[in-house]
């Protein structure tokens, strides 16, 4: 028979038991993640950024329908503090075009006409490939205009987003103002906006959306059509390339992605008509070989194969920036 005593002094041990099991489990099951991502502030600040993008794109994201409206607008709110260095924003599909004041307004929708287009290349008004374009809205993907390179600016830019690049959260593609020439063809210069603004959605868009085809990493398809256009596999820049090769970029900081990259943009542009001015072939046979359609076609056919292939909605004509949906 237990007495009021015992029992007493049962129930007080069982109280300091449980007490003590409730201070185990606090420290010892409790999630370190949970607490430590809300610790600092880098990690309020990140935390508080994605939710405002979350929020704000949340519509973007889902939604593929309707024409962009080519529009210079003030940044978005949610955007990074970082983009602040910006005055004006252009919206395509939900990807961004950031350029600094300094930036012509007309620079400034020529490179956002040049998405347009190379994402909606029939001009309907609607992505011609929404799995392209979830990719791009997925990375926040973007274009930012400074007038040179290597500027101050685009350095303390750089620093203050260096946590989201490295994250994968942040996709970003420069593209520079004196590089941005509507129709130099006609004058014999290369508009660079064909190019960056390429990469930008091969890189983050096509490689993402086809990791099989498209994704810059061997054994892809584009992969191993850019091997054979190289002579062979390289995992870096060969001191040279064997004879017969017609893809022969030669950039030391190149890596293998780089250029899987590079040659998606040589080949596609050269289908589209991009390459083939006066002077341009001999100007850029130090790297690429196949500047027309023509040339592409025939001695080219895996990658004219992939670049033709109605599955994968890659632009049948050259954006000139000029986008009328």
């Amino acid at each position: 028979m237990i007495t009021k005593r015992q029992l007493t002094i049962l129930l007080v041990l069982a109280s300091f038991l449980l007490f003590a099991c409730s201070l185990f489990e606090d420290e010892y099951f409790s999630d370190p993640y949970e607490t430590e991502s809300y610790q600092g502030d880098e990690y309020a600040e990140e935390e508080a950024y994605e939710k405002d993008v979350e929020e704000a794109q949340s519509e973007e994201t889902t939604e593929l329908v309707g024409s962009p409206e080519l529009s210079i607008e003030s940044i978005p709110e949610y955007a990074d503090p970082a983009f602040e260095v910006f005055s004006q924003y252009v919206d395509i599909f939900g990807v961004g075009v950031y350029a600094t004041s300094e930036i012509p307004e007309d620079k400034v929708l020529h490179a956002a006409g040049i998405m347009a287009q190379y994402l909606d290349n029939t001009e309907d008004g609607l992505p011609d490939d929404p799995a392209v374009i979830r990719a791009l809205q997925t990375k926040q993907a973007s274009i930012y205009i400074f007038p040179l390179p290597d500027s101050r600016a685009e350095e303390e830019f750089i620093d203050g987003i260096e946590h989201l690049l490295d994250s994968g959260k942040l996709a970003l593609q420069p593209c520079y103002g004196k590089e941005i020439v509507p129709n130099g063809a006609a004058r014999g210069e290369f508009d660079a906006s064909l190019e960056e603004i390429l990469h930008l959605i091969t890189n983050t868009g096509y490689a993402h959306a086809y990791p099989e085809i498209f994704g810059e990493e061997r054994g892809t398809a584009i992969a191993d059509a850019m091997d054979k256009a190289r002579g062979g596999y390289f995992e870096y820049v060969p001191a040279s390339y064997p004879d017969g090769a017609w893809y022969t970029y030669d950039d030391q900081t190149c890596d293998y992605a780089c250029m899987i990259s590079e040659y998606h943009y040589w080949a596609l542009t050269s289908l589209l008509g991009g390459q083939d001015f006066s002077g341009r072939g001999e100007e850029i046979s130090h790297e690429w070989h196949l500047n027309t359609p023509e040339k592409l076609r025939n001695g080219d056919p895996a990658i004219y194969a992939l670049l033709t292939d109605s599955r994968y909605h890659n632009p049948t004509v050259l954006p000139d920036g000029n986008y009328s949906p």
